[in-house]
């Protein structure tokens, strides 16, 4: 009798588990589940920690009677309870008086109780523990005194002030994206018209395949660097947040300051592409734009910058490169981008193997993951800021945010293809074998530490997708010179930090080759401050790392080797939704 199972049954389970996660938004109920069973079952057998949740609760129910009868008398009664830092939901000074005062204290006081009770059990796996902890933060948020316009001092007063115009322009909001989303409309006119407003620095698509356009950018100098920059995006959002409006556009910014450019805009795939791989994207994209380059500018070496998971694919077809003695490249650089992937933050709170299978049949049923699938797992990262404060001032203050470029940017997705996005999540984010000494390419394995080119790696304070001490593990398997940047803002506010943007400021350090490791909280300690804009420092930096004299700006392609002109920048792809 055989025991290998039926493909048709199979395909059954995937049919339902695709079914399952349409309703979901992609989120495994079983790896939630499972979560809360490890941890609920832990407890149960931790008298100890029973003991000291209940205790803390008598504590904390005292506190607060303490404090709510005393202030009835003294409005000088001292806060038993503080928000975290980051939290700005009860800044308003409207939350002083009694008794929103006595609601906010009531929510956190629960929820720093839910922070001890979620707090990893002995035994639990670690895994599990974080994300019962951020569940336990998510469903607490949702009954935060701050979203229930009756407990918010700050809708009450705006209500009473308008006479509840507020909520009737809310109701409007409210029902205006209720239908964008219903007819799948959010990427309507949002006040930036692609190639003028965004994306509009002049150059000409000057190659395209089934996978990217090749964006070569006009020169705004008589003489330019040798060296010519290549930039690898993400595919998983559009190009152009290093091309926004002209002010704060990284790529006019290179090119200002002499540098001829090269850019990778990626083809937003469809349910036909469900069979594109992961190494397609090195392959048809990262290898075949150096290919053109050298033909434009032949016998001369690339400065290649890669962004997000750009810059993770960046790191692949260099370490590839290296192996094969493929001397192409000046230098690589890397912006919020990992290379290794066992502490890669809350992103990682959505990603194991449940969750990976059941995103695989999701993908698998529909060809891709769509866009509005991922962006709800970027929101639950962010719920506070990016869900709650939002519906809070839209839908109950009445209040419509001005569109930025970079909201405009945001709102523009993209799709990613069922097998490329598998092979990643399993490949990377699941067993990590780019650092395990086990990612092979073309049935051999790479490895960083071949990579001996200058590299030049940016990380951001509060970035959720890349977080910084991530990114600083490529330290770890590196021994080239390495010049890091920690700068503040987020995965991409933080990148998007042109001069004269206030309050940025940034820390660096350089690791000569070969230098001994440092913990990424000594490095912080020991490396320089600086006010301002990491721009300059990095333009300074390829300048040092090119040759010394400058030649002339090249033309545009390379029409005798059959790389001309296609059309003007931005090109096709980036319009495709």
């Amino acid at each position: 009798m055989s025991l290998t199972r039926p493909q048709s049954f199979e395909t059954v389970d995937r049919v339902a588990q695709a079914t399952i996660a349409r309703f979901t938004q992609g989120i495994s109920p079983h790896a939630q589940i499972s979560a809360w069973i490890d941890w609920a079952a832990h407890l149960a057998q931790s008298p100890g920690r029973q003991l000291e949740l209940t205790m803390e609760a008598f504590s904390s129910a005292a506190r607060l009677a303490h404090f709510g009868m005393h202030n009835l008398v003294s409005d000088k009664a001292e806060r038993p309870f503080a928000p975290e830092p980051s939290d700005r939901r009860f800044n308003d000074p409207a939350w002083a008086a009694f008794p929103y005062l006595f609601f906010e204290q009531a929510f956190l006081s629960q929820q720093q109780w839910w922070r001890k009770a979620t707090r990893e059990l002995r035994g639990m796996r670690p895994n599990n523990a974080a994300r019962v902890s951020f569940l336990a933060t998510k469903y607490i948020d949702v009954f935060s005194p701050s979203n229930f316009p009756w407990l918010n001092p700050v809708v009450m007063d705006r209500t009473q002030r308008e006479g509840g115009a507020n909520l009737l322009r809310g109701l409007e909001f409210f029902i205006q994206d209720f239908l964008d989303v219903a007819t799948q409309s959010g990427n309507g006119d949002n006040g930036y018209e692609i190639g003028k407003d965004v994306v509009a620095t002049p150059g000409e698509v000057i190659f395209r395949n089934h996978l990217i356009e090749l964006i070569q950018y006009q020169p705004t100098t008589e003489n330019v660097v040798a060296e010519p920059i290549l930039i690898v995006p993400a595919w998983i959002m559009k190009y152009y947040v290093l091309d926004l409006a002209a002010h704060h556009s990284l790529v006019r910014y290179l090119v200002e300051r002499g540098f001829t450019v090269f850019m990778i805009s990626w083809r937003n795939p469809t349910a036909k592409d469900r069979d594109v791989e992961f190494d397609d994207y090195r392959t048809f994209g990262v290898m075949e734009a150096i290919e053109v380059v050298n033909a434009v500018l032949p016998g001369r070496k690339i400065h290649a910058a890669g962004y997000c998971l750009g810059g993770t694919l960046l790191s692949i077809a260099a370490a590839t490169m290296a192996r094969d003695g493929d001397d192409r490249l000046a230098s690589m650089t890397l912006l919020a981008s990992q290379t290794d992937f066992s502490e890669p933050g809350d992103l990682m709170l959505f990603v194991d193997a449940a969750q990976v299978a059941f995103l695989e049949d999701m993908m698998w049923d529909q060809g891709y993951l769509d866009t509005h699938q991922m962006s709800g797992v970027f929101m639950a990262l962010r719920s506070n800021e990016l869900f709650w404060a939002r519906a809070i001032q839209e839908y109950f203050l009445g209040e419509r945010d001005h569109a930025t470029d970079l909201m405009a940017w945001s709102a523009d997705q993209t799709r990613m293809p069922y097998l490329m996005h598998s092979q990643y999540l399993r490949g990377l984010f699941l067993e990590n074998r780019l650092t395990a000494g086990r990612y092979a390419v073309n049935d051999d394995v790479i490895a960083l530490k071949d990579i001996s080119v200058p590299m030049f790696v940016v990380g951001t304070e509060t970035d959720h997708i890349s977080p910084w001490r991530s990114v600083y593990k490529v330290h770890l398997f590196t021994d080239n010179d390495l010049t890091f940047v920690l700068t503040n803002g987020g995965h991409n506010a933080g990148i998007v930090s042109e001069p004269g943007h206030e309050g940025r400021r940034y820390h660096l350090a350089v690791r000569p080759r070969n230098d001994r490791y440092v913990s990424a909280e000594h490095w912080r300690e020991r490396a320089k401050l600086f006010e301002g804009s990491w721009w300059p420092a990095w333009a300074s930096w390829l300048e040092r790392e090119s040759a010394k004299e400058r030649v002339a700006a090249p033309q545009m392609g390379a029409p005798e080797k059959g790389f001309v002109p296609l059309e003007p920048a931005p090109g096709r792809y980036v319009h495709q939704h």
